[in-house]
């Protein structure tokens, strides 16, 4: 299981830089694995060996595999939070179209970065032998959905917010990952961005036009 929100267990906390440029390693070198063949079939002795230490050493610092594949995944997670939020002082002021573009844009560059590591370890969060906890992901977005609310209030006059904010973040991360996974999809990335920020837009357009008629 590659969990994200669960406690870390470490047989040792790393206190001196050394220790922790072997901790960095380790987690480094399970990202690899699980890119490479996924969580199942990632073993202590593959993340020892990809890491350049003994199994010996790996296990001062995590119990097993387990605590490994945790700690991976809240690197991951991480790692995530960290692109989007930077992002957001300057997607709140854009138009939806722009902001929706501007988004999955940096996303899909995040993902592709060192090879694609990301996105092959994400490529796995999909699959049916992987729980892929992405509460931090989704409060990031969520706060980046309130915030553009915020500086957008007529879009506060909208029905059913929640359900937006849901299409939004769910539809938004799987478009993404699901199109990168496809050797030859059928459309191009530019053409998927286009459609979806088209959809929010024209749906708050058409329910904002609904409520001002009414009024």
């Amino acid at each position: 299981m590659f969990g994200f929100n669960s406690e870390i267990i470490m047989a040792r906390k790393p206190k001196q830089q050394r220790s922790k440029a072997t901790v960095d390693a380790i987690v480094e070198a399970a990202l690899i694995s699980i890119a490479q063949q996924g969580p199942s079939a990632t073993t202590t002795r593959q993340v020892a060996d990809i890491a350049g230490i003994g199994v010996g050493s790996l296990y001062e610092y995590f119990e097993d595999k387990d605590a490994i594949l945790k700690a991976a995944g809240a690197r991951f997670v991480d790692d995530t939070v960290a692109m989007i939020k930077p992002l957001t002082p300057e997607l709140v002021r854009m138009n939806i179209r722009d902001a929706v573009s501007k988004l999955l844009f940096t996303f899909r560059d995040f993902l592709e970065e060192n090879r694609q590591l990301y996105l092959n370890c994400a490529r796995h969060a999909f699959s049916q032998d992987m729980v892929m906890h992405l509460e931090p992901i989704n409060r990031a977005l969520l706060d980046l959905f309130t915030q553009y609310l915020m500086h957008h209030p007529e879009l506060l006059r909208m029905p059913n917010i929640p359900a937006v904010s849901y299409f939004y973040i769910n539809g938004g991360v799987f478009t993404v990952v699901r199109h990168l996974s496809e050797e030859k999809p059928t459309q191009s990335f530019e053409e998927l961005t286009t459609v979806f920020g088209d959809f929010l837009a024209s749906y708050a357009e058409h329910k904002l036009g609904a409520s001002n008629a009414t009024q």
